[in-house]
């Protein structure tokens, strides 16, 4: 998110996080800074790329992040450096049909959530989905978020899903009438769909 307007419509929604990306290849990528904005108890999440400590720092002080995610290929020992200065710490995975869920074993010490994103040409926003049964072989106890192409006719298909470990599902490119700009009307209608 970066638009004001929309960011604002955005938070009247009964949603829980509103991610904010930090990465300049990416099309969302938060370029100026956004004025004053109450986010009315929404918990903000600074997503960002391969970054340096010194840049998420910075810039979580600038925002006031608590959450950060990552989306690269940062290591225990990174993400350990940020639960020690008391960032809750999203890690994400870019996930196919091969792979290898004990890869995140040694991340969760350090980790509060995991992200299981579709592995594509880029860290993120691909804009497709992966085959979710694969997430049956996740055993792990750190819950997850699930993103990758989720779209509002995946409603039926969300709401079956009996993983204990999901705690969040990532909505975005598959609700924008653009990057960055979300359709608030789509996204309410979503969450109606999947909570009823």
């Amino acid at each position: 998110m970066r638009d004001p307007e929309n960011l604002q419509e955005l938070l009247e929604l009964p949603i829980d996080y509103v991610g904010l990306i930090f990465y300049k290849k990416s099309k969302r990528f938060v370029e100026n800074e956004l004025p004053e904005i109450d986010f009315q108890g929404k918990e903000k999440v600074g997503v960002f790329v391969n970054e340096s400590l010194e840049y998420i720092v910075g810039k979580s002080q600038q925002y006031e992040f608590i959450t950060i995610q990552l989306h690269g290929f940062e290591s225990p020992e990174f993400c350990e450096k940020l639960k020690e200065k008391n960032y809750k710490v999203i890690k994400a995975f870019s996930v196919d049909g091969e792979f290898d869920f004990s890869k995140t074993k040694k991340y969760e010490p350090f980790c509060n959530y995991f992200l299981f994103d579709t592995k594509g040409k880029l860290p993120g926003g691909n804009g497709y989905t992966f085959d979710w049964k694969v997430l049956e072989k996740y055993e792990g106890e750190i819950p997850f978020f699930l993103s990758g192409g989720i779209k509002s006719t995946h409603v039926d298909i969300l709401k079956e899903l009996k993983i204990k470990q999901l705690h969040a599902i990532d909505l975005n490119s598959g609700f924008e009438t653009e990057p960055a700009l979300k359709d608030i009307s789509l996204l309410k209608k979503f969450i109606e769909d999947v909570r009823s």
